[in-house]
């Protein structure tokens, strides 16, 4: 018996790092958004860092509209037709955010000293050629909720994205907005951008990479190969309990 559950525990181990895992094949670009309602003088009230596969390409401050190339992977796309209007959206991300922070924000924390608020757009290619997308919310760096731009599902992760669930699933103008910029904008620049990156990522060795603001969410694998890892678990887990049982049985048959 003890020899079972040592097979199943360690089958469980296996199952927890096989769905931990992601495909290497996948792809993301990023943006991570830093809300500041009271900034130093010298400090911006929204700053923005955009990363493609966690590597930093550019850090826009929202409210001077100043950009800075934060490595060769900006410097490529810049001069592309969808660069104007990827800072004029992301602008507009700065914006609802800020006006929303008030009436999201739990008032325990704001008697804690200084508060930001984090939000990370992420849209991904999955190895069948589908774009998804999602986004992450959380306050001094601690993650607080998560929204699927593609079912309009919110998950409270912590306690203190609460109150931003509450108001935020009732309220179809901010869900329908979230949507629209992830899975429409997110998603136009990650196609018109990515033809010029890849040939920067195959040529760059040590691109310069930048901590989130909140933990990113890794890209799930594809329908098919979640339901070919789990078949594959259940047979193996299958067979070994079969063999368990055979010895036991041959055992006592032996003993008696």
């Amino acid at each position: 018996m003890g020899g079972s559950k040592g097979s199943l525990g360690f089958l469980g181990l296996v199952l927890i790092v096989l769905f931990s895992g992601t495909s290497s094949d996948a792809h993301s670009l990023s943006y991570n958004f830093t809300i500041d309602p009271q900034p130093r003088p010298d400090q911006p009230w929204c700053e923005v860092q955009g990363e493609v596969d966690q590597k930093v390409f550019l850090s826009y401050d929202c409210g001077r509209a100043k950009i800075k190339y934060m490595s060769p992977l900006g410097e490529e796309v810049k001069s592309t037709n969808a660069w104007e209007t990827q800072t004029d959206t992301l602008r507009d991300i700065g914006d609802l955010l800020k006006e929303q922070m008030p009436d999201v924000t739990p008032e325990r924390l704001i008697d804690k000293g200084p508060l930001t608020l984090q939000a990370r757009m992420t849209c991904w290619c999955e190895d069948n050629g589908h774009i998804s997308a999602s986004w992450q919310f959380g306050f001094n760096g601690q993650l607080c909720l998560l929204f699927d731009s593609e079912n309009g599902h919110w998950t409270e992760v912590h306690s203190k994205g609460r109150q931003m669930k509450e108001k935020w699933e009732n309220d179809r103008a901010v869900c329908n907005f979230f949507k629209k910029v992830s899975m429409g904008d997110c998603r136009r620049w990650y196609q018109n951008f990515w033809l010029h990156w890849e040939k920067v990522l195959q040529t760059t060795a040590s691109p310069t990479t930048g901590a989130s603001t909140v933990q990113p969410t890794a890209p799930a694998m594809n329908h098919s190969t979640w339901i070919a890892i789990v078949l594959t678990i259940f047979i193996i887990i299958g067979i070994i309990i079969a063999c368990i049982h055979y010895k036991k049985r041959r055992r006592s048959s032996q003993e008696a």
